[in-house]
């Protein structure tokens, strides 16, 4: 067992601000990476809507830089994924790996979220070589070419809508006979001309081999298959939080977002802040993670001063 004032969950943007920021502040936290050290940051090509890269950054080399730095400032960072918590008293309790015990008077949680994907072969080999689950993050590099877009919520419509203002042609993939996003959402993508939606249609395969070219389509109804030349393919079929071993401790959406008093980054359990993609399902941008991981890393410093000085 293992005790420590500060333990950090998540390495992404969030995860390693609050480690910068916390480090600096001499609290000395340690910070475990999780499963994907980096985050989804670690499968994005060029990132160029960060603030600080004038030439843009590839997203792996931008979460190095990130990590660099906390390790700067002094933070301790460990591979190792969170398996179980126990959030019901003081020091709150943290297994690593299922085998290592850490006890911590604060967490930070920034476990991110997971993009969910169709499942496909030709989907994961072109993944960040046209394939893309983030429009806002991805979009600006197929300005005037034609893309494809597979979802039928409010995200995929505003997503679909957001392209239709870079690419000649948006092809809307949708898996039923109608969508499922809001009347209003619905209103927008289909009065905007150059959306292009294929009812009852389904991902068949993504063409291409080095990178995005095409994608066959199938008609549910018909089975009839239909190839559309693309350069680019998103994937807007929701996220889902990495929070499934914080359910009986903190309250959350009824997606699994976990919930934090406005303005804060403080969760219903004292202590426990939550920062970055698990707990914004709005913005799921870089920069409004780190903003995040800023605030989680103040806030969980008043606490601690408080609690503990």
């Amino acid at each position: 067992m293992e005790k420590t004032h500060l333990l950090i969950l998540g390495s992404g943007p969030a995860g390693y601000t609050a480690a910068i920021y916390a480090s600096r502040a001499g609290i000395k936290p340690i910070l475990y990476q999780g499963i994907q050290p980096g985050g989804q940051l670690t499968i994005t090509t060029e990132v160029e809507n960060y603030p600080g890269y004038p030439d843009g950054v590839q997203g792996p080399q931008m979460m190095i830089d990130f990590e660099k730095q906390a390790a700067r400032m002094g933070a301790d960072i460990r591979y190792g994924l969170a398996t179980k918590v126990d959030f019901s008293q003081q020091p709150y309790k943290v297994w690593i790996d299922e085998e290592l015990e850490i006890e911590a008077d604060a967490v930070i949680i920034c476990t991110g979220a997971s993009a969910k994907w169709l499942g496909i072969e030709s989907e994961k080999r072109l993944n960040g070589f046209g394939v893309s689950a983030c429009a806002v993050c991805d979009g600006f590099f197929f300005k005037g070419k034609e893309v494809a877009i597979v979802g039928a919520g409010d995200t995929a419509a505003e997503e679909a809508l957001y392209l239709a203002k870079l690419c000649t042609t948006v092809h809307m993939i949708v898996r039923r006979d109608q969508m499922r996003a809001s009347k209003i959402m619905q209103d927008r993508v289909l009065k905007t001309p150059n959306i292009k939606i294929y009812w009852n249609s389904e991902t068949d395969e993504i063409l291409g081999e080095q990178k995005t070219t095409g994608v066959r389509i199938v008609n549910n109804i018909t089975q009839e298959k239909t190839e559309i030349p693309i350069s680019g393919f998103f994937v807007a079929i929701g996220h889902e939080p990495n929070s499934g071993i914080f359910k009986d401790y903190l309250k959350m959406d009824e997606a699994g977002y976990i919930l934090t008093k406005p303005g804060t980054t403080k969760t219903n359990v004292e202590g426990i802040f939550a920062a970055g993609d698990v707990q914004d399902k709005i913005y799921r941008q870089a920069v409004t993670a780190a903003g995040t991981g800023c605030m989680a890393a103040l806030d969980a410093e008043r606490y601690l001063s408080e609690k503990f000085s």
